[in-house]
């Protein structure tokens, strides 16, 4: 009806491009967007303890663990775009705050994949995994307030 009155208005004489058409016809209700985030979140959270399962395997395990296990990750970083949208997510996890933590995260990603595919090295897959929980603790504090100063705190207090 809106854009019914600024046309008989002529207040829409300028041209939309294809872009905003298309970002308009894929927005998502905010019922959506919760659903894809919980689905996604919960997808990765399965893939996550999937891998710690086939751990077991004998021979593959640690490789299918390193697999799916980031592959979890990945997805559990991933529903977030859900919620905030594809842009403003890769805005946000690119901000100089969060940035070092980014690139760890995405390098531990990558490393750990390499690990287990190309290098198939089980102990650096296992090395990297954790490295990959801790940089992603660390990224995921970045978004909580003064979080990241209270447990650099917390580490001085009890190491001192």
């Amino acid at each position: 009806m809106d854009k019914l009155k600024k046309v008989l208005s002529g207040q829409d004489t300028e041209d939309r491009g294809g872009l905003s058409e298309v970002v308009e016809a894929t927005s998502l209700s905010s019922g959506t967007r919760i659903k894809g985030f919980v689905a996604c979140f919960a997808a990765g959270i399965l893939c996550s303890l999937l891998g710690t399962f086939l751990l077991w395997v004998p021979r593959k395990g640690l490789y299918l663990f390193a697999v799916f296990y980031t592959f979890g990750n990945i997805a559990s970083i991933g529903s977030t775009v859900f919620l905030m949208g594809p842009m403003k997510q890769l805005k946000r996890m690119f901000e100089p705050t969060r940035l070092i933590a980014t690139i760890l995260v995405l390098l531990c990603f990558a490393l750990t994949l390499c690990s287990a595919f190309w290098w198939h090295n089980k102990g650096l897959a296992l090395i990297f995994c954790i490295l990959q929980s801790l940089a992603l603790t660390w990224y995921s504090l970045s978004y909580i307030p003064f979080a990241r100063d209270a447990v650099k705190k917390c580490f001085a207090v009890c190491l001192a």
